[in-house]
């Protein structure tokens, strides 16, 4: 329907047909957006028009977000404002909603990098990845959590993947849960079985304390390292100057000890 302009007292009144998109509760900055488009398109540029829209299409749940807005509207901004608020308000909702979700989700079956997908699906664009991370490693075991828990500065993709190794080491095949099932006698080779897993368990942990150390020790410089080198007393006998003072004398940044070098007297006895 094409927009007609009629001017009444000096003041113009905009008359246009509006293709209203349904209101998205999930999704109202999408859906504000689309809005605006067909107000670019009618050519609706009145802020009082907007607003009156947008308050056209609002259910009365969602209304009752803004009530305060709605009852006392300001001027001359009024559509800025609903819109600022409604996404605001509707959004901290949506987070709630969402925590509530995901708290609700178990790993069950699922291998940890299939779960933590699963959340990453269920949570949708623009949650926190440090906020996926803490209800996914919660919803983990405790055995998988004390050992992932040292990996604060790991990438979350980098940690399911540990997880993923501990989930293979510590749970059971389901040829050996049919076998504790079926045979109760084999109680014992079960025990073995799962002293084994623990073995393996805190291999892994001490494994992954062991690089992290080895990480830790490789940003040492090498210069303090070399400062720390003790030369034997056989060389020491030979050379009782150490090759840094031998090769710079004062202008030497390194010292191996023992060395007779003196400043004093230039490095002469």
């Amino acid at each position: 329907m094409a927009e007609k302009d009629n001017k009444i007292g000096g003041g113009e009144i905009n008359r246009v047909g509006v293709r209203m998109p349904p209101f998205y509760p999930d999704k109202p900055g999408l859906w504000f957006a689309q809005l605006e488009s067909q107000f670019v398109l009618a050519n609706i540029t009145v802020d009082s028009t907007k607003y009156h829209h947008a308050m056209g299409q609002l259910d009365p749940i969602y209304a009752s977000e803004v009530e305060d807005i709605i009852t006392a509207p300001s001027a001359p901004d009024k559509y800025e404002r609903l819109k600022a608020e409604l996404i605001k308000r509707l959004s901290a909702s949506r987070e709630k909603k969402v925590k509530q979700l995901l708290t609700d989700e178990e790993l069950g079956d699922r291998k940890p990098s299939q779960f933590l997908r699963h959340l990453k699906h269920l949570a949708g664009p623009g949650v926190p990845e440090e906020f996926l991370r803490t209800i996914w490693t919660s919803r983990l075991p405790s055995s998988t959590q004390s050992i992932i828990a040292s990996q604060a500065n790991t990438s979350l993709d980098e940690v399911a993947e540990l997880a993923d190794r501990i989930h293979d080491i510590v749970t059971p095949s389901p040829q050996v849960a049919a076998a504790s099932t079926i045979a109760p006698s084999g109680s014992c080779n079960m025990s073995n079985e799962i002293a084994e897993l623990s073995r393996q368990v805190q291999m892994l942990t001490s494994k992954v304390d062991r690089m992290s150390r080895q990480k830790s020790r490789s940003n040492v410089p090498n210069r303090s390292r070399a400062r720390s080198t003790q030369r034997s007393q056989s060389n020491y006998r030979k050379f009782p100057t150490c090759w840094f003072h031998h090769k710079f004398g004062n202008k030497a940044n390194q010292c191996v000890k023992p060395c007779d070098f003196s400043v004093n007297d230039g490095g002469s006895r």
